[in-house]
């Protein structure tokens, strides 16, 4: 089971870090990510980081999120600066076996999710 925390309630420009916790051992060779999913949007991939440490963002994030994985302590964050309200979602941590990397975004290819944490940036 995946538990989200670090969610709130910020204004544009802020910042936030979102932590993830396996409450169960996580296989080295999965990968973890974050999605998010707006009220009346489809769910999306934000950013994602693999067994190796490589790392994929969505466009609309890069240089703006970064994901981190603690591998020793089963945990993955998502540290996100310059925040915009357009980032308003609830914010879903995954982990799955993406069967080609560049696959990593994409919601299917992940067999397990948190419940999630909101997020809510105000202009």
């Amino acid at each position: 089971q995946l538990v989200e925390s670090g969610g709130g309630s910020v204004q544009s420009g802020g910042s936030l870090r979102l932590s993830c916790a396996a409450e169960e051992y996580i296989d080295s060779s999965w990968t973890l990510a974050w999605f998010r999913q707006a009220p009346g949007k489809e769910r999306e991939g934000v950013a994602a980081i693999d067994s190796a440490g490589r790392t994929d963002y969505a466009g609309s994030v890069k240089g703006r999120f970064t994901i981190s994985q603690n591998s020793a302590e089963n945990t993955v964050d998502l540290q996100m600066f310059g925040l915009k309200p357009e980032d308003t979602a609830m914010y879903y941590c995954a982990a799955g076996r993406p069967l080609v990397r560049t696959w990593s975004l994409i919601r299917d290819q992940y067999a397990y999710w948190g419940q999630g944490t909101q997020v809510t940036v105000s202009s």
